[in-house]
């Protein structure tokens, strides 16, 4: 390799290093005050007091614990809801259809404020504010369409001749579909699983509006309850986005050998 080469090579390793530097900055800064001793302590550098802190004399666990519940719930009712839907999108032809897709595409085109009041309105008579289970069907509602456009793209890669195969076979539609195309669509499940995860995770309009009590609250709202008037803590309110940041992590960390998209070609060898 000639010096200019590893001249240019060395030259983008530092750039795309400090383009990975900004943007991690912010996370930096988070650890960085979260680990910070707490005012009047004898520590003199990173400490976990303020974790200790948080988890002694706030309501975090109990937020955290709600937060996971809904999200849980929430992202599996999005897919359960999503992948016949987006196996219609993807395999069904006809006008019903197009308009099952364009209707789709004009619900997400709405922001999620809009239907607040219309939505606060109508759980209220069912006794469904400020409970758990309301929000999470909020949630189901806000993500199921782009969850259904993301099945829908996964399916398409997925060659039809498997199916026909299986029909071949004496295999239903719905057969088929649940025996052949969704087993080889563990990374686009997983996928429309996590988006739908991290929209009830981040979420704070909704929970805001709907959730009254302390011991119903999210994460996100829970946050809330740090800033104060005149001046804010920053040391808790960090060491509650560490703790707000650390479930989302697990869960890339612990799916991540699963998004593989191999296989499914090597299913129609000698065809």
């Amino acid at each position: 390799m000639s010096m200019t080469a590893k001249r240019a090579g060395w030259t983008r390793t530092a750039i795309l290093s400090l383009i990975a530097l900004v943007a991690l900055s912010p996370i930096l800064v988070i650890f960085g005050l979260a680990l910070r001793p707490r005012l009047y302590s004898d520590a003199t550098g990173p400490t976990l007091e303020t974790f200790v802190y948080v988890i002694r004399n706030t309501d975090i666990l109990v937020w955290l614990k709600n937060s996971l519940l809904v999200s849980v719930i929430a992202s599996c009712l999005a897919l359960l809801v999503a992948a016949p839907a987006g196996y219609v999108l993807s395999r069904a032809r006809g006008p019903a259809v197009s308009a099952y897709s364009m209707l789709i595409f004009v619900i997400q085109s709405f922001p999620i404020v809009v239907f607040v009041i219309p939505l606060f309105i109508m759980l209220s008579r069912i006794g469904l504010v400020d409970t758990l289970p309301g929000v999470a069907v909020i949630y189901v509602a806000s993500s199921v369409s782009v969850a259904c456009w993301m099945m829908a793209a996964y399916f398409d890669t997925i060659p039809a001749d498997l199916e026909e195969a299986a029909w071949i076979d004496g295999c239903s539609v719905f057969g088929a579909f649940l025996r052949i195309v969704l087993p080889n669509s563990l990374p686009g499940i997983l996928s429309t699983a996590i988006y739908g995860f991290l929209v009830a995770w981040n979420d704070y309009l909704v929970a805001l509006v709907f959730l009254r009590t302390d011991s119903r609250f999210t994460l996100p709202v829970g946050l809330q309850t740090f800033f104060q008037q005149n001046q804010t803590d920053w040391g808790p309110v960090m060491a509650c986005a560490v703790i707000m940041l650390a479930p989302p992590v697990i869960v890339f960390a612990v799916l991540n050998r699963f998004f593989s998209v191999g296989g499914i070609g090597g299913s129609l060898a000698g065809r």
